[in-house]
């Protein structure tokens, strides 16, 4: 895929009515219905004060859960939009619906300098259709189309690609950001390059795996994936989650990172606990984990191993925690990796989803490169995939 995709920051929009694809898709309180992480719309300010500063109106757009293609109160976004008012110190004007006559009055009425937000895209069921007519109708409030929501670019959605086939369509700064960062890592990366993969399989993981043996040097492998590897290689791993039927893919994958001189490298100890709770938690070398336990983290000396090399790296790429990091007696190994990254001179991205929860909870967003807003379309990303909602924005001349 062409990472060089041109951005907000190439194009004239003074003036302009300009539809931006958000990513407020916020966890909400399920009695109050408040906002209890406003992460996402924090992230979307520069983008949104940017265009205001350049003289454009802004059409903010976004989906909030999953409502199937019906109205629910519940998830209406006025919540955000009363939020990302207060941040900017500005009115954002809320549209009663979608493609509607409030939202094409208030659309029509905007001036340079002013924001407005739709409510919930997914209110129609079009949106996820990608409904060609649902598509025009949205780009007909707007002169260009700005894509900053990096969590939805890997689906092919109305507001994601559709609106791209009646506007010309650009990144925002934060999806921007990620296409330098992530794809810059991928295409171009200063080495040593070291990848630090986990999470609970294998399978969620193979394709990244795959894509990423042709451009590391180094891959360290942790969290409930490392055991099928560790089974590959020979090891008892008890009561650990174990993928019996990638056993053989794995041993090949592990022969094809040979054959590619890029050095696999497993635990070599284990913290353990005969129970899936916070209780009991002991330590064991890979080759004598105990039939009646079961795999919770990467052990002390696994971890200062995996730190020692993140901290020597040019470029590290993590995606995954290599332990139950929720519970604090397995929590250890992730946040030794994170905190290496934090002490890695070189650029540090973190992949999103766990992973960025997890260097969030630790206090170390701050101190690396890039901690990424995606979670499937950074494993998407990470896979070498195209991705609708980048594939379809123009190309750099």
């Amino acid at each position: 895929m062409n990472f060089q995709k041109k951005s907000v920051t190439d194009i004239d929009v003074r003036g302009k009515r300009v539809l931006l694809r958000c990513d407020f898709n916020i966890p909400l309180d399920k009695k109050t219905g408040d906002i209890t992480d406003e992460g996402r719309i924090t992230a979307s300010l520069p983008t949104i004060r940017y265009l205001l500063e350049q003289g454009a109106a802004v059409i903010a757009c976004s989906h909030l859960g999953r409502p199937k293609g019906k109205w629910d109160n519940s998830l209406s976004l006025a919540v955000v939009g009363r939020r990302l008012g207060e941040l900017l110190g500005q009115e954002v004007k809320m549209a009663k619906d979608i493609i509607g006559e409030d939202a094409r009055r208030l659309a029509a009425e905007l001036q340079p300098g002013e924001v407005m937000l739709l409510e919930n895209l997914r209110f129609h069921k079009e949106e996820e259709e990608n409904d060609p007519e649902f598509a025009k109708a949205l780009a007909s409030m707007a002169d260009v189309f700005v894509e900053d929501a990096f969590g939805t670019v890997h689906r092919a959605h109305a507001s994601t690609e559709g609106v791209s086939h009646f506007l010309p369509a650009v990144s925002g700064l934060l999806l921007d950001k990620e296409l330098y960062h992530i794809g810059g890592a991928l295409e171009n990366a200063a080495r040593p390059f070291v990848a630090v993969l986990g999470g609970a399989k294998v399978s969620d993981k193979l394709d990244v795996i795959i894509n990423l043996l042709h451009k590391v040097d180094t891959l360290l492998i942790g969290g409930g994936m490392s055991y099928t590897f560790l089974r590959a290689r020979g090891h008892e791993v008890g009561l650990s989650i174990c993928e019996e039927e990638k056993l053989e893919y794995t041993r090949k994958v592990m022969d094809e990172a040979e054959k590619y001189n890029v050095r696999v490298m497993l635990p070599v100890d284990i913290r353990t606990s005969r129970e899936f709770d916070n209780e009991e938690a002991v330590v064991y070398p890979v080759n004598a984990i105990p039939a009646d336990h079961m795999g919770m983290d990467i052990g002390p000396e696994t971890a200062e191993m995996y730190a020692d090399v993140i901290r020597n790296a040019a470029t590290v790429i993590w995606n995954g925690p290599v332990g139950v990091f929720e519970f604090s007696n397995f929590s250890n190994g992730t946040r030794a990796i994170a905190e290496a990254m934090a002490a890695c001179q070189g650029v540090t991205i973190v992949g999103g989803g766990d992973s960025a929860a997890a260097v969030r909870s630790f206090g170390l967003a701050d101190k690396v490169s890039h901690v990424s807003t995606g979670g499937g379309a950074t494993l998407e990303f990470m896979e070498g995939k195209d991705l609708p909602g980048i594939a379809c924005l123009l190309n750099k001349e």
